[in-house]
């Protein structure tokens, strides 16, 4: 019942960082799945609450969502999912955080990865592969799709709401590989799902809520250093994993 109620919290919290930032709540989750139940079991439950959650908050924001750059976005996870399903292995998670810890760094001293903009069909298309493949590997991969939307001429509310629905696109095919082709053997209470689906609504909606209290301004300043704030964490908890695994 404790490890239930930690999670549901859990959710609630990171879905409410998400609602505001549109980004690090994912990868906050996952660091906290991980540590309590196996890889498989994180990665489903991972895709169920985060489903939701970007479901729900592309949802309420659905006004915003920039709808041209979903086409070249699902070719790229296409050819994503069907390599690991081919593939058909469960990754070590440490090598990829560390990779998705530093790219943000990385993005921010090298003026050609800064320049990476969602709008842009081909980029569409390398960002839906490689987010996918991420959130494949690892379950979140919020600081590398985020560093394509930053740089994009986009509102605060059109970039909340297209990485929304991208995300959710992610989530669900996460759920495809994890659960109908590697699968778990751990099962799931309802009741328990249905508790952190409405825990990652709420969140979502009262994040939504505060997204109005900024300016584009003050979004992008708090946005790129949540970035690199949550870039430095990945690599963290990836170097750890790896050093004790």
């Amino acid at each position: 019942m404790w490890l239930s109620s930690l999670i549901v919290v859990s959710v609630l919290a990171t879905s409410l960082l998400s609602g505001v930032l549109g980004m690090a709540g994912g990868i906050v989750l996952m660091a906290i799945l991980v540590s309590v139940v196996s890889v498989s079991a994180a990665m489903i439950v991972h895709g169920v609450v985060q489903a939701t959650s970007n479901g729900s908050r592309a949802l309420f924001l659905r006004e915003h969502i920039v709808w041209k750059v979903l086409p070249p976005y699902l070719v790229g996870a296409a050819v994503a999912l069907g390599a690991f399903v081919a593939a058909a292995v469960v990754p070590d998670a440490s090598w990829i955080l560390i990779v998705i810890g530093l790219f943000p760094w990385l993005a921010r001293l090298a003026p050609k990865l800064g320049g990476l903009d969602i709008t842009h069909p081909f980029t569409a298309v390398v960002c839906g592969g490689v987010v996918t493949a991420a959130q494949l590997f690892a379950g979140a991969s919020g600081p590398l799709l985020d560093v394509f939307y930053l740089n994009a001429p986009l509102t605060r509310h059109q970039i909340v709401a297209s990485k929304a629905l991208t995300q959710t696109l992610g989530h669900l095919l996460k759920l495809v590989y994890y659960g109908g082709f590697i699968g778990t053997t751990e099962a799931f209470s309802p009741l328990f799902l249905a508790c952190a689906m409405l825990a990652s609504v709420l969140g979502t909606r009262l994040g939504t809520r505060l997204l109005d209290r900024f300016d584009d301004a003050v979004f992008r300043r708090v946005s790129g250093w949540a970035i690199l704030t949550i870039g430095a964490f990945c690599a963290v908890q990836g170097t750890y994993s790896l050093v004790l695994g």
